[in-house]
């Protein structure tokens, strides 16, 4: 994984992305000594993020569901 300080965000964020888009590996800017961020790509950030989200509402919904089954019951 790269690492790339702020200021050469800043100044070359079109590089940047394209690297990001040919590589697909996640880019770690740093500021100062520490890490702030990281760009990944799009897929990724659904595959590693959203889905995960969707799986807690799917879960969520279906506990719902089981609720309102046992209160009819």
């Amino acid at each position: 994984m790269e690492t790339v300080n702020a200021l050469k965000v800043r100044n070359n964020l079109g590089k940047i992305l394209d690297r990001l888009e040919k590589t697909k590996e996640p880019i770690l800017i740093s500021k100062g000594r520490k890490i702030r961020a990281v760009l990944v790509t799009p897929e990724d950030f659904e595959r590693r993020f959203l889905d995960v989200k969707v799986r807690e509402d799917k879960k969520r919904f279906l506990e719902t569901v089981r609720l309102l089954r046992k209160k009819k019951r």
